[in-house]
Protein backbone atom coordinates (compact mmCIF):
# COMPACT_ATOMS: atom_id res chain seq x y z
CA UNK A 1 0.00 0.00 0.00
CA UNK A 2 1.28 3.45 -0.86
CA UNK A 3 1.77 6.19 1.68
CA UNK A 4 -1.36 8.21 2.43
CA UNK A 5 -1.84 11.80 3.62
CA UNK A 6 -1.67 12.03 7.40
CA UNK A 7 -2.19 14.64 10.07
CA UNK A 8 0.70 15.21 12.49
CA UNK A 9 -0.88 16.61 15.65
CA UNK A 10 0.58 19.52 17.56
CA UNK A 11 -0.62 21.47 20.55
CA UNK A 12 -1.05 24.80 22.26
CA UNK A 13 0.55 25.89 25.53
CA UNK A 14 -1.09 28.89 27.17
CA UNK A 15 -0.30 30.92 30.26
CA UNK A 16 -0.63 34.53 31.42
CA UNK A 17 1.94 35.67 28.84
CA UNK A 18 0.05 34.26 25.84
CA UNK A 19 0.26 31.05 23.85
CA UNK A 20 2.68 28.94 21.87
CA UNK A 21 1.46 26.71 19.02
CA UNK A 22 3.73 23.80 18.15
CA UNK A 23 4.14 20.55 16.24
CA UNK A 24 7.10 19.05 18.06
CA UNK A 25 6.94 15.66 16.33
CA UNK A 26 7.35 17.16 12.84
CA UNK A 27 10.79 16.59 11.30
CA UNK A 28 11.90 19.17 8.73
CA UNK A 29 14.25 16.70 7.03
CA UNK A 30 13.67 16.89 3.28
CA UNK A 31 12.16 20.38 3.21
CA UNK A 32 13.80 22.47 0.48
CA UNK A 33 11.57 25.56 0.58
CA UNK A 34 8.39 27.01 2.01
CA UNK A 35 5.78 29.53 0.98
CA UNK A 36 2.73 31.19 2.48
CA UNK A 37 -0.69 31.38 0.78
CA UNK A 38 -3.73 33.56 1.42
CA UNK A 39 -6.95 33.67 -0.59
CA UNK A 40 -8.79 36.80 -1.66
CA UNK A 41 -12.17 35.43 -0.58
CA UNK A 42 -13.92 32.47 1.01
CA UNK A 43 -15.15 31.43 -2.45
CA UNK A 44 -11.64 31.05 -3.91
CA UNK A 45 -10.73 27.43 -4.58
CA UNK A 46 -7.19 26.29 -5.24
CA UNK A 47 -7.75 22.85 -6.67
CA UNK A 48 -6.03 19.74 -7.90
CA UNK A 49 -2.40 20.56 -8.28
CA UNK A 50 -0.12 17.54 -7.93
CA UNK A 51 3.40 16.21 -8.18
CA UNK A 52 4.76 12.70 -8.73
CA UNK A 53 8.04 13.32 -6.88
CA UNK A 54 7.41 16.36 -4.69
CA UNK A 55 6.08 15.99 -1.15
CA UNK A 56 4.20 18.77 0.63
CA UNK A 57 3.39 19.60 4.21
CA UNK A 58 0.63 22.10 5.09
CA UNK A 59 0.24 24.17 8.27
CA UNK A 60 -2.52 26.68 8.98
CA UNK A 61 -0.92 29.59 10.85
CA UNK A 62 -4.14 31.61 11.08
CA UNK A 63 -7.80 30.76 10.50
CA UNK A 64 -8.95 27.43 9.09
CA UNK A 65 -9.21 25.61 5.78
CA UNK A 66 -10.38 22.38 4.20
CA UNK A 67 -7.41 20.68 2.54
CA UNK A 68 -7.91 17.64 0.32
CA UNK A 69 -5.51 15.20 -1.28
CA UNK A 70 -6.08 12.40 -3.77
CA UNK A 71 -3.64 9.94 -5.31
CA UNK A 72 -3.36 10.30 -9.09
CA UNK A 73 -2.31 7.36 -11.24
CA UNK A 74 -2.17 9.00 -14.67
CA UNK A 75 -0.84 12.34 -15.95
CA UNK A 76 -4.00 13.47 -17.77
CA UNK A 77 -6.86 11.08 -16.90
CA UNK A 78 -6.34 9.61 -13.43
CA UNK A 79 -8.89 7.26 -11.88
CA UNK A 80 -11.91 9.10 -10.53
CA UNK A 81 -12.63 6.35 -7.99
CA UNK A 82 -9.65 7.13 -5.77
CA UNK A 83 -10.32 8.12 -2.16
CA UNK A 84 -10.28 11.86 -1.57
CA UNK A 85 -8.73 12.49 1.85
CA UNK A 86 -10.20 15.62 3.48
CA UNK A 87 -8.82 17.43 6.50
CA UNK A 88 -10.01 20.54 8.32
CA UNK A 89 -6.88 22.37 9.47
CA UNK A 90 -7.16 25.15 12.02
CA UNK A 91 -5.06 27.44 14.16
CA UNK A 92 -7.16 26.14 17.08
CA UNK A 93 -5.87 22.60 16.51
CA UNK A 94 -2.24 22.95 15.45
CA UNK A 95 -0.82 20.25 13.24
CA UNK A 96 0.78 19.58 9.90
CA UNK A 97 -0.80 17.68 7.04
CA UNK A 98 1.78 15.51 5.27
CA UNK A 99 0.93 15.00 1.58
CA UNK A 100 3.02 12.28 -0.10
CA UNK A 101 4.44 12.40 -3.61
CA UNK A 102 1.92 11.16 -6.19
CA UNK A 103 -0.99 13.13 -4.72
CA UNK A 104 -2.87 16.14 -6.03
CA UNK A 105 -4.02 18.63 -3.42
CA UNK A 106 -6.71 21.27 -3.14
CA UNK A 107 -7.86 23.73 -0.51
CA UNK A 108 -10.49 26.30 0.36
CA UNK A 109 -10.39 28.61 3.36
CA UNK A 110 -13.18 28.59 5.93
CA UNK A 111 -12.43 31.92 7.63
CA UNK A 112 -11.38 35.31 6.22
CA UNK A 113 -7.66 36.12 6.44
CA UNK A 114 -6.64 32.46 6.74
CA UNK A 115 -2.91 31.91 6.26
CA UNK A 116 -1.54 28.56 5.06
CA UNK A 117 2.13 27.64 5.03
CA UNK A 118 3.32 25.03 2.55
CA UNK A 119 6.64 23.23 2.95
CA UNK A 120 8.03 21.44 -0.12
CA UNK A 121 10.61 18.75 -0.79
CA UNK A 122 11.48 20.29 -4.18
CA UNK A 123 13.05 23.47 -5.44
CA UNK A 124 10.88 25.71 -7.63
CA UNK A 125 12.72 24.45 -10.73
CA UNK A 126 12.19 20.79 -9.77
CA UNK A 127 8.53 21.46 -8.98
CA UNK A 128 7.89 23.11 -12.35
CA UNK A 129 9.12 19.96 -14.13
CA UNK A 130 6.85 17.77 -11.95
CA UNK A 131 3.59 19.72 -12.22
CA UNK A 132 0.19 18.16 -12.92
CA UNK A 133 -3.15 20.00 -12.83
CA UNK A 134 -6.68 18.67 -13.05
CA UNK A 135 -10.12 20.31 -13.50
CA UNK A 136 -11.76 21.72 -10.33
CA UNK A 137 -14.63 19.21 -10.36
CA UNK A 138 -12.55 16.17 -11.38
CA UNK A 139 -13.02 14.35 -8.07
CA UNK A 140 -16.51 15.68 -7.29
CA UNK A 141 -18.38 18.80 -6.30
CA UNK A 142 -19.02 17.87 -2.64
CA UNK A 143 -15.39 18.46 -1.73
CA UNK A 144 -16.04 21.60 0.31
CA UNK A 145 -19.15 20.49 2.22
CA UNK A 146 -18.16 20.93 5.86
CA UNK A 147 -20.48 20.45 8.81
CA UNK A 148 -19.88 23.25 11.28
CA UNK A 149 -20.38 22.40 14.93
Amino acid sequence: MTEQPRFIAGGIATDERGSVRFVNSYDFTGVRRFYQVTNASLATERVWHGHKRERKWVYVAKGSAVVAAVEFDHDTQPSKGKTVHRFVLSEDRPGILAIPAGYANAFRILKPETVLMFFSSSTVEESEKDDFRFPPDYWGEELWNVKHQ
